[in-house]
């Protein structure tokens, strides 16, 4: 390994000004580099096989490899330190850490938080990369977790990058956690028209549909009797559910049954108001002619 002391007599021998100086940074720089060239060609490949041979998620693997890389400066840092002759790095480090800690503290409160926030969404797993959620309004695909953030692409095509915190401080929805998910929707029916005809024609729709599952089955319940219309909800399963799966899914199940309704004569009533009472007018008799 190079050391200063014949760097900075070869350097003094030709003339060169400040040699010891200028040796310790030769020897910091070179130090550092290999370092951290064999650390990320030698310890990185070791970590990312143990990782995945504890089958690890991508999303846990990500910021574990982030931490190792993290680690890996360290160490170059601190060995090059030491070998430029600057004194002991961790010594150093202690002094300036003590003398900013503070101001760091402040600076850094929202960063903390967030990777702290990062470390509870690796361990407690609410959702994975590839998941879709919803939170605060807001949804979305999982598209990568990092230490601070995470970011989401929306059914729109937006991406949003999202502090983890966000994501561990409220109730956060992810549909697609399990295999299946149950679908609700209300179809309001009219006052006059046949219960039973309605659910049957519900039920016959859904087991009729493919991407409907039959085991859970299909229910309907009377949920509501409303201002205009007989409220009957219908519950429906699908497998292996997706954004794009429950869309489609949902509107072709309710598609099917309107059109079943429309040719059975059934009513799907809209809210009407009637407004009664008249209008008296006085003092009229100068304005019009007989």
């Amino acid at each position: 390994m190079m050391q200063v002391g014949p760097i900075a007599e070869f350097l003094d021998g030709v003339g060169v000004p400040a040699a010891v100086a200028i040796a310790s940074a030769v020897v910091f720089v070179v130090a550092f580099v290999v370092i951290y060239v064999v650390g990320k060609a030698v310890v990185l490949p070791i970590v990312d096989r143990s990782l995945k041979s504890r089958n690890l998620d991508e999303h846990a693997r990500k910021p574990l490899r982030k931490l190792t890389s993290i680690a890996i400066v360290f160490v170059a840092i601190s060995v090059a330190f030491g070998l430029a002759e600057y004194g002991d790095f961790l010594q150093s480090l202690a002094t300036i850490a003590a003398a900013a800690t503070l101001a760091i503290g402040f600076a850094m409160q929202d960063v903390l938080k967030n990777f702290v926030a990062g470390i509870f969404i690796y361990t407690d797993k609410p959702f994975r990369i590839g998941d879709w959620i919803e939170w605060d309004g807001n949804s979305g695909i999982v598209e990568d977790i990092s230490l601070r953030v995470s970011r989401v692409r929306t059914f729109d095509n937006e991406l949003l990058t999202v502090p983890n915190s966000n994501l561990t401080d409220g109730v956060i929805k992810n549909p697609v956690a399990k295999e299946q998910l149950r679908l609700k929707f209300v179809f309001g029916i009219g006052y006059d028209d046949d219960i039973d005809t309605a659910t049957e024609i519900i039920i016959e729709e859904a087991e009729a549909h493919e991407g409907i599952m039959e085991d859970p089955g299909p229910s309907v319940r009377l949920v509501e009797l409303g201002d205009s219309s007989v409220g009957l909800q219908s519950r429906i399963w699908i497998d292996d559910p997706s954004r794009a799966d429950f869309v489609k899914t949902r509107g072709e199940y309710v598609q099917a049954v309107k059109e079943r309704f429309d040719e059975e004569d059934i009513d799907i009533p809209y809210p009407n108001r009637t407004i009664g009472g008249g209008l008296e007018l006085s003092s009229v008799e100068g304005l019009v002619e007989p």
